[in-house]
């Protein structure tokens, strides 16, 4: 049973503490941690993704448990820019929720492909939420995976209403 989340959209006074949200999340991962610690840059949400509307929250029980950012792309589809979850609140499901809303915002938002760049280690749970592979292409970072998602009008009804 999944777990149950309040999704809106971000406030700007939130921005501070959902970057904290995503320097948690990004350390856990050890193989990239000396990599991002030594570019803190890296870690930072655009005040403008937030008044646009493009940063989703999820809340569970009052406390903000992670968070999605979807931007259109000048192709007409829509990329899942950003998803992080408090590292405590892994594998409960929360990332899945987000996705599925991410991907009724870019249906929504008329697209008909979600894109992601991910990291290798996170290519099975983007596979799990419907994603397929497409090509592998160089960050800053090292190596990363770029996926697609096919969406479909079933995803136009929003949880958010």
């Amino acid at each position: 049973m999944p777990i149950v989340l309040t999704l809106r959209a971000a406030h700007l006074d939130e921005r501070e503490g959902l970057e904290e949200l995503q320097r948690r999340a990004s350390l856990a991962r050890e193989e990239y941690r000396d990599l991002l610690l030594a570019h803190p840059d890296a870690i930072e949400l655009p005040p403008e993704h937030i008044t646009a509307g493009r940063v989703l929250l999820a809340k569970q029980k009052g406390a903000i448990v992670g968070f999605s950012v979807v931007l259109p792309r000048e192709d007409d589809d829509a990329d899942l820019d950003g998803l992080f979850v408090e590292p405590s609140s892994w594998r409960q499901g929360i990332g899945k929720q987000l996705v599925a809303e991410a991907a009724r915002q870019a249906t929504a938002d008329g697209a008909s492909m979600l894109h992601v760049v991910t990291n290798p280690t996170a290519e099975a749970f983007y596979l799990a939420c419907g994603f397929v592979f497409v090509a592998e292409v160089k960050t800053r970072f090292g190596i990363a995976r770029t996926m697609v998602k096919r969406l479909s009008a079933d995803e136009k009804m929003s949880v958010l209403g």
